[in-house]
């Protein structure tokens, strides 16, 4: 008989098994980013409100939990203090009944001028005094609940409609001599009325006053974020034409007057490095004009007086020059862009042997150029922390600055001086006057004496120097060799 395949008719389909749907763990993936996307929903709503909004709903939230909190604390203790209140009000009273029952002084009506509801009874359960308006033959409480009230000490609640009093009582029973016992009661609706009047009192002035404190919260964050907006609007009306303006600072030292002097202090520094890329690219563009317009007329005249060969060569010597000028003058361009970009910070920190950077650089000069260099090897190794490409840059424009205006070779000296690395490189040209020895750092500054294109150069190299230092933590002056210029380069000591 052939076996019956698992697919029969009359078998329950799983749940889970393929080409099911709407299986139960879909479902809860699906309702899982459902409750994904309405969270981020609301957290992207909540995101683009205002600041002072954000602020004044927490505020709010925060001061609706204190004063609900408060008001449920204060109504629990309200009402503690007021049982508190007429259990001590109860119990003074019976203690007084129980005096005059010891001493056999009870008059024949009791009075009481608060209210209160006062039953004695004998050792038999019989009520022998009573207040007037008590019931003066049903006790409040049977022999049972006596004897339970007795043991516990301290008073209770009981229902006053079987006694004809339509209202909660609050009862304590104390005992007395020959097996009185004394039973007194109060009525507490007055204790659930003041409950009952403040927690009205409360659930209309809690709202108003947290709708009071929601208002204040909002004045008061608007006034602590107005020097904000005040600032926000001085940055709209700082554009491109009137760089010159600063954000207000308001009076008050608090973080917003530090961030008011911060950002104004980086308009400066972004006016000045503003200021200073515009006359680069104007003193660039000054030099510039110079050599193509040597070279465009001599290429003119070359080409509108032909002649023989030599002239032909003598106008290529000439462009070739030009184009020489023009070739340093975009190294030293893209120099000082780079040093611009990194914002005085190296390419590269590495240990930089000065000594050696300095013989690498003597050697490449060969011996057409008179260059004597004093390196004080005996003393070790002088090495500094930094970029050895740059520094070489240095020590070369500083030799080259050299060299167009000494007579006799030029002196390189590197040393240690206490935790510094000393270089200097002296000449017996001319030298500068003192006034003129700091401005001469300044970008496309030339001195009279180099303003010709054949000796001079664009006045870019002592810039170069200059910054180049800088970055690796040093400094750089020139100082009076006597005769000649002599410059100083400090480094510190790796």
């Amino acid at each position: 008989m052939a076996a019956e395949p698992s697919g029969a008719l009359g078998a329950p389909a799983s749940p889970g098994g393929p080409g099911s749907t709407g299986s139960p763990r879909g479902t809860a993936r699906g309702d899982g980013r459902r409750r994904g996307s309405g969270a981020r929903r609301t957290a992207g709503w909540w995101r683009r409100r205002s600041l002072r909004f954000r602020l004044t709903a927490v505020a709010s939230a925060v001061l609706a939990v204190a004063l609900a909190v408060s008001a449920y604390v204060m109504m629990g203790v309200l009402a503690r203090a007021l049982l508190d209140r007429i259990d001590e009000s109860l119990y003074q009273r019976a203690r007084e009944m129980v005096s005059l029952a010891d001493a056999g002084r009870l008059p024949g009506e009791l009075t009481s001028p608060d209210g209160t509801l006062i039953q004695v009874l004998d050792a038999a359960g019989r009520i022998t005094h009573a207040t007037t308006g008590t019931d003066r033959l049903v006790p409040l409480l049977d022999a049972r609940e006596r004897a339970a009230s007795l043991a516990q000490g301290r008073a209770r609640f009981l229902g006053g409609e079987p006694y004809g009093i339509p209202h909660l009582l609050r009862v304590r029973v104390l005992s007395a001599d020959r097996g009185q016992t004394v039973i007194a009661a109060r009525i507490f609706s007055e204790v659930e009325t003041s409950i009952a009047t403040a927690g009205r009192v409360l659930l209309v002035g809690t709202p108003l006053l947290l709708v009071l404190l929601a208002a204040v919260s909002w004045v008061i964050v608007g006034r602590t974020l107005r020097p904000i907006t005040a600032l926000r609007r001085g940055a709209e009306e700082i554009t491109g034409t009137a760089r010159s303006r600063r954000l207000p600072v308001p009076e008050s030292r608090d973080e917003v007057y530090s961030l008011a002097t911060t950002l104004n202090a980086m308009l400066d520094r972004l006016e000045r490095a503003d200021a200073r890329q515009r006359s680069l690219v104007s003193d660039a563009a000054h030099e510039l004009r110079s050599p193509l317009a040597s070279i465009r007329l001599q290429l003119e005249v070359a080409l509108g007086h032909p002649g023989g060969a030599d002239d032909w060569r003598e106008t290529a010597e000439g462009v070739l020059e030009d184009t020489t000028r023009l070739t340093r003058l975009a190294e030293d361009l893209l120099a000082l862009a780079r040093l611009d970009e990194r914002g005085g910070a190296l390419a590269r920190q590495e240990p930089v042997g000065l000594d050696e950077l300095v013989w690498q650089t003597v050697e490449r000069y060969g011996g057409a150029v008179a260059v004597r260099a004093a390196d004080g090897r005996e003393g070790g190794a002088v090495v500094v922390s930094g970029d050895a490409l740059d520094l070489g840059r240095v020590l070369v424009n500083l030799v080259d600055n050299a060299l167009r205006h000494t007579v006799s070779p030029v002196v390189v000296e590197v040393r240690a001086e206490g935790a510094d690395a000393v270089l200097t490189v002296t000449d017996d040209g001319p030298g500068i006057p003192e006034a003129d020895r700091e401005r001469v750092f300044d970008r496309f500054t030339r001195l009279d004496s180099a303003r010709s294109r054949d000796e001079g150069g664009a006045g870019l190299g002592l810039a170069i120097v200059r910054e180049t230092v800088n970055a690796h933590g040093g400094a750089v002056h020139l100082e009076d060799a006597a005769p000649g210029l002599r410059a100083v380069v400090r480094l510190p000591l790796s």
